[in-house]
C-alpha cells in the first residue's frame, strides 16, 4: 500500500492508522521525544521508510515548541508526540502558545492501558483526565479508541485546527489500542478549513461606512497573514496606514508608505474616524487606547465571538480575511464613487517616531545589524528579552510569517525551540532567533538538536546576567528591592562548542553584523554571544495609554 493514497478497508493498527492519517494530510514531519507508551507509534513512522520524517528532541516541551514554529512559519498543519502525563504537560506552554497565536498544531498523546485510564492504579505516567486537561489549551480533544475509527478523529482534529480561528488539538490514544489492528478507511478528502461564503450585504454596510470616512486606518493582526495582496490594495485604495505589531507585521512590508508601527499608531488614533480591524483581537486600540462615538468599526474575523467581545462594532464581518478583503476591494472599484479625503498626515508622526526611538540604543544597533546580515526572504524569531522588545517596532518584516512572535503569551524561553521548528519547516531559508541568557536557558539542551538534525539555525543570546524586566522593575517600582533578578550563566560560546554547534562572540552591533552574516554563509548550526549590559525600557512606546474617549 502506497501511504500517500488513501486507505479503504486496508488492516492496520492505530498506529499505522494514525501515521497513514498524517501522510494522506501532506504532513511529513513529526516532532517528537520517543516512550515506552508511543513505541508503535514510532514503529510506524519508521515503517514509512522516510516519508514521515521524525525529528526527534531533548525534551517534551522542544517537540511542541518546534511544530508551533513550523506552524506559524507555514500557516500549514504540523504534529508532535509525547508520552502522557509529565510528557503531556511539558508541551502545555506551547499548546498555550499555539492557541494564543492561532497556529494548527496537532498534538499526539500516549496513554496507559485503555481499561486502565483515570481509575488511579499508579501506572507510569498516570495522569487524570487528560483530554480534560488538553480541552482547556486547545481547540479540540479527542481519544482514539481504535485503528477503525483513528482516521476520523486525526482527520476531526486537523480540520478544526484549521478551521475558523485556527488553533491547536491533541489526540490520545492507549499503549495498547496502538497496536490493535482493525479494517481502516481514510476519509476521501483531507482536512480542510471550513469558510463561512461572504456576507454580501455587510460587505455593502461597509463600503457605506467607507465612503463616509475621511482618515480610515487599517490594523491587522496574524489572521491578516494569509491575505497581503487584498489588505495592500485596500490600503492603497484608501491611502489609509496599515498598523501591525508582531503578529500581523509583515502583512504589507513594513518598508511600505503606509505601513505604521504602534506608536505612529498611538499618535494618529484620536484624529482616525474609521478602523478597519482585520485578524486582530483589537485589545491594544479598543481597550487601551479608547473608542468614542466618532469612530466606526469595521471587524474582520474568523472567530464570531471576536467582534463583541469587549466592544460591538458597527459592522462584524466573519469568515476567511482574503476573501472578506477581496470583495470589499471588488465592490469598492465598482463604484461609481471613490473613496476621497484627506485622509492622515503621516509625515510628523513619522518623524517624531525616528527622533523618539533614537534613545533606544543599544537595541537599535543591534536589530539594525540583524536586519542587514539577514537577506530577504530570511525569518526572524523575537523572544522575551530587551531586543525582542525592540524589535517589535524596528525589525524589518518584507514578507507574511518572517517575523515570528509569541504574541499576548509571551512566554520567556519559547524562541530556542519555536525556531528550531521554523528551520526545519523552511530548510531553504536562512532564520535567526534571538534570547536572552535567562529565557535561552529554558532550552538551552535543544543545541544537541540542532547539532544532530543539522539545522541552521543561528541563535543570538544576549548576555546581560539578568532578567532585565524584572530588574527594572524592582529599581523603579520597589525601591531597588532586587530579589531573583541577577543571573550567573555559562559562556555560551563554549556550550554551544561542547554541543559541536559553531559558537562566536560579538560585541558590538558591527561585530555582530559580520559574525552573524559569516554564520549564516556557512549554514550550519551556530551561536552568538553578546555581552550587554543593562538597556533603556521600549515599554513607553509600546504599552500607551487612553487618548481616545
Amino acid at each position: 500500500m502506497k501511504l500517500d493514497q488513501p486507505a479503504v478497508n486496508v488492516t492496520m493498527n492505530a498506529a499505522e492508522a494514525t501515521v497513514t492519517t498524517l501522510l494522506h494530510n501532506e504532513i511529513g514531519t513529526l516532532f517528537a521525544l520517543p516512550g515506552l507508551h508511543n513505541d508503535p507509534l514510532f514503529d510506524a513512522a519508521y515503517k514509512t521508510n522516510g516519508a514521515l520524517r521524525v525529528l526527534h528532541a531533548r525534551h517534551e516541551q522542544a517537540t511542541a515548541y518546534m511544530a508551533l514554529g513550523a506552524a506559524m512559519s507555514t500557516g500549514l498543519p504540523q504534529a508532535f508526540a509525547a508520552v502522557p502525563g509529565p510528557g503531556f504537560l511539558n508541551t502545555t506552554a506551547a499548546l498555550l502558545s499555539a492557541e494564543g497565536t492561532c497556529a494548527p498544531v496537532l498534538g499526539i498523546m500516549g496513554q496507559i492501558p485503555q481499561r486502565d485510564i483515570d481509575r488511579n492504579h499508579g501506572h507510569l505516567h498516570e495522569i487524570h483526565d487528560q483530554i480534560g486537561m488538553a480541552s482547556h489549551v486547545t481547540k479540540y480533544a479527542r481519544r482514539i479508541r481504535s485503528a477503525a475509527e483513528a482516521p476520523r478523529i486525526v482527520t476531526e482534529a486537523l480540520t478544526q485546527a484549521l478551521s475558523g480561528r485556527p488553533g491547536p488539538s491533541v489526540v490520545e490514544c492507549a499503549m495498547d489500542v496502538w497496536a490493535m489492528s482493525d479494517a481502516v478507511s481514510l476519509p476521501a478528502h483531507r482536512a480542510e478549513a471550513h469558510v463561512d461564503p461572504v456576507d454580501l450585504a455587510r460587505i455593502e454596510a461597509a463600503v457605506g461606512l467607507i465612503r463616509a470616512a475621511r482618515r480610515p486606518m487599517i490594523v491587522v493582526g496574524g489572521g491578516a497573514l494569509d491575505a497581503p495582496e487584498q489588505v495592500r490594495a485596500l490600503a492603497e485604495r484608501l491611502n489609509a496606514p496599515v498598523l501591525s505589531y508582531r503578529r500581523g507585521r509583515g502583512v504589507i512590508p513594513t518598508n511600505h508608505p503606509l505601513a505604521i508601527s504602534l506608536p505612529v499608531g498611538h499618535r494618529l488614533w484620536p484624529e482616525v474616524d474609521l478602523v478597519i480591524a482585520i485578524g486582530t483581537r483589537f485589545f491594544i486600540q479598543e481597550l487601551q487606547w479608547g473608542t468614542d462615538k466618532d469612530l466606526k468599526v469595521i471587524r474582520i474575523d474568523a472567530d464570531a465571538e471576536a467582534p463583541g467581545r469587549n466592544q460591538v462594532p458597527d459592522i462584524a464581518m466573519i469568515g476567511d480575511a482574503a476573501a472578506i478583503v477581496g470583495t470589499l476591494n471588488t465592490v469598492l472599484a465598482a463604484g461609481s464613487v471613490t473613496p476621497v479625503g484627506p485622509g492622515l498626515d503621516l509625515r510628523p508622526h513619522l518623524a517624531w517616531f525616528e527622533q523618539r526611538i533614537s534613545r533606544l540604543e543599544p537595541q537599535r544597533g543591534y536589530i539594525e545589524a540583524i536586519s542587514a546580515a539577514l537577506p530577504p526572504e530570511g525569518i526572524f524569531v523575537d523572544e522575551v528579552t530587551q531586543v525582542g522588545f525592540a524589535s517589535r517596532l524596528l525589525m524589518p518584516a518584507y514578507r507574511p510569517r518572517s517575523f515570528i512572535s509569541p504574541g499576548y503569551q509571551d512566554n520567556l524561553g519559547w524562541g530556542y525551540g519555536t525556531a528550531l521548528g521554523v528551520q526545519a519547516a523552511n530548510p531553504d531559508r536562512p532564520v535567526v532567533a534571538i534570547a536572552g541568557d535567562g529565557g535561552f536557558m529554558y532550552q538551552v539542551g535543544e543545541l544537541a538538536t540542532a547539532a544532530q538534525h543539522q539545522l541552521p539555525l543561528v541563535v543570538v543570546v544576549f548576555d546581560n546576567a539578568m532578567f532585565g524586566n524584572v530588574k527594572r522593575i524592582q529599581q523603579e517600582r520597589y525601591d531597588g528591592r532586587i530579589l531573583a533578578a541577577d543571573l550567573v550563566s555559562p559562556d555560551f560560546v563554549k556550550v554551544a562548542d561542547a554541543f559541536g554547534v559553531a559558537g562566536h562572540l560579538a560585541e558590538s552591533p558591527a561585530e555582530l553584523q559580520a559574525t552573524l552574516k559569516s554564520a549564516l554563509a556557512e549554514r550550519g548550526p551556530s551561536l552568538i554571544q553578546v555581552k550587554c549590559g543593562e538597556m533603556p525600557s521600549a515599554w513607553d512606546m509600546l504599552l500607551m495609554p487612553r487618548n481616545r474617549g
